[in-house]
């Protein structure tokens, strides 16, 4: 009887170890915006080629919009190993204490795609995520979303028209100072407000790519909307370290491969869904749409630079003279 019983429990320990072994990894995913956003659409490529490449021995859970956490939750749910994996937006990491990412809130800091990728993809951008591991977080890629524009209830022409203005920011000591430099009122508010609290008045405007405006839906409440891209929104792709460092090699080698497969990807849809929403808006008819002349981007350009040297012993000289390096920016020339 008692051999009997042992295999019996040999057989059961046995199934069972081998319904473990087949058991997927499971990965919970969570962000902020809406699931057809570029961060939406690549973090969903991301979970089928993360699938597909490690043959199913990891599933990634997606939860988009806020489902699991919000702005202000998600980053501390990351660091307790609740969730798996964020995106969070670059502004997010100086509160955490890495303040040298608020260089990607400077305005004007890029003029285009291709300067952007020239730090995102090179050295600088690559000894920024290592900043994070002392943290217990470990980065993986940096995703675009697109250049911000500003919008308001009011035409938005130069930057006199922003004075008294309560803008909605996401917590930024830079966007803070980038909003004064207009003469505008900055207001700290998580993105799932949003909405709310420009159709009741609580603010007056915000600054977003077109992208989030319009599956926000925020251009329903918002009457004016001016073509400045004077800031980025892009996000860093970022993992519980403890938990990647734990996966076993061959699965994090193909997480790695599926991770710049989705960078491709996402940064390639960026730039085309944020056109598409702007055709969009404009055909709506709710957001009259003014695109500056040289003269009025220069203009901005002017208020908004101040803005660098306010914040350089916040974010670091050499940060953001290595930026300057990389993308030939000189604000003296302005």
């Amino acid at each position: 009887m008692k051999i009997r019983t042992a295999f019996i429990g040999l057989v059961a320990a046995t199934f069972s170890a081998i319904a473990m072994a087949q058991a997927p990894i499971v990965i919970k995913f969570s962000h902020v915006v809406a699931a057809d956003t570029p961060k939406g659409k690549a973090s969903e490529f991301f979970a089928k080629k993360a699938a597909e490449l490690t043959k199913g021995k990891v599933k990634v859970e997606v939860y988009a919009n806020s489902a699991l956490y919000k702005d202000k939750e998600e980053m501390e749910a990351l660091q307790l190993g609740a969730v798996q994996m964020l995106a969070p937006s670059l502004a997010k990491f100086g509160p955490l204490g890495a303040k040298e990412f608020e260089a990607f809130d400077l305005p004007y800091i890029f003029d285009n795609t291709a300067e952007l990728h020239k730090i995102t993809q090179g050295p600088v951008g690559a000894s920024l995520l290592a900043k994070l591991e002392p943290k217990g977080i470990k980065g993986l890629a940096f995703w675009d979303n697109g250049f911000k524009s500003f919008s308001a209830n009011k035409p938005l022409m130069s930057p006199a028209d922003f004075k008294g203005l309560k803008m909605r920011i996401q917590s930024s000591k830079v966007l803070e100072s980038q909003m004064r430099a207009l003469g505008a009122l900055p207001q700290v508010m998580a993105f799932s407000e949003v909405y709310q609290a420009l159709q009741t008045g609580v603010v007056d405007g915000t600054e977003n790519p077109h992208s989030n405006l319009y599956t926000q839906k925020m251009h329903e409440v918002q009457k004016h909307m001016t073509l400045t891209e004077h800031g980025y929104l892009g996000y860093a792709v970022i993992t519980n370290k403890k938990f990647w460092d734990g996966l076993p090699g061959d699965v994090r080698g193909q997480l790695e491969q599926a991770m710049k497969e989705a960078t491709v990807y996402a940064n390639g849809i960026a730039k085309s869904e944020n056109d598409g929403a702007l055709d969009k808006i404009k055909a709506s008819g709710k957001t009259q749409v003014h695109t500056p002349t040289a003269a009025e981007r220069t203009a901005f350009k002017k208020a908004l630079v101040k803005t660098h040297a306010d914040m350089e012993s916040r974010i670091g000289k050499e940060t953001i003279q290595s930026i300057y390096k990389e993308t030939g920016f000189d604000p003296s020339k302005l």
